[in-house]
């Protein structure tokens, strides 16, 4: 892990929002460094700031990681992540896209993102177990996210 990633996440509680976005059955990731030795892939969100609605974080987020702007649907399930120094609680949001152009963004706090690209969760079987979000243990098809429920420690 990058140390500036430990520096500005680490030893604390991070409440993040994260958005599902499937065009037929690809799913949007956006792809960050410094998290492992190689790619992380994972879906487009990040930390909720104080007073921020978690709609507006989510439209937010979409935005500076993707260039893309959404509608935010219905809540889909959370996560716990924890990898010390890290220990995020995930909020998964089923979106739509309504306008934008796909892109490679930014993160405003330290410079992460790779690229981000659609991808059926079936071409995902073959990348590193630590390449991809945890959610991917437990999903591989759109039709798997659609049945998830409730909350699920990766």
């Amino acid at each position: 892990m990058h140390e500036e990633i430990a520096k500005i996440y680490g030893e604390r509680l991070r409440i993040r929002i994260c958005g599902l976005l499937f065009k037929d059955d690809q799913l949007l990731l956006v792809n960050h460094r410094g998290l492992n030795h190689g790619d992380f892939w994972s879906p487009p969100g990040g930390g909720i700031e104080y007073s921020e609605s978690i709609e507006d974080s989510l439209k937010r987020e979409f935005l500076e990681e993707t260039g893309l702007t959404i509608t935010v649907h219905q809540f889909a399930f959370g996560c716990e992540f924890i990898r010390q120094p890290l220990h995020a609680i995930e909020l998964f949001f089923w979106t739509e896209q309504i306008g934008g152009h796909l892109g490679t963004g930014y993160d405003p706090e330290i410079q992460l993102i790779e690229g981000t690209k659609f991808f059926n969760p079936r071409e995902l079987v073959n990348f590193a177990k630590d390449a991809l979000h945890g959610i991917f243990h437990i999903a591989q098809s759109k039709q798997d996210f659609q049945q998830l429920a409730g909350f699920y420690r990766i």
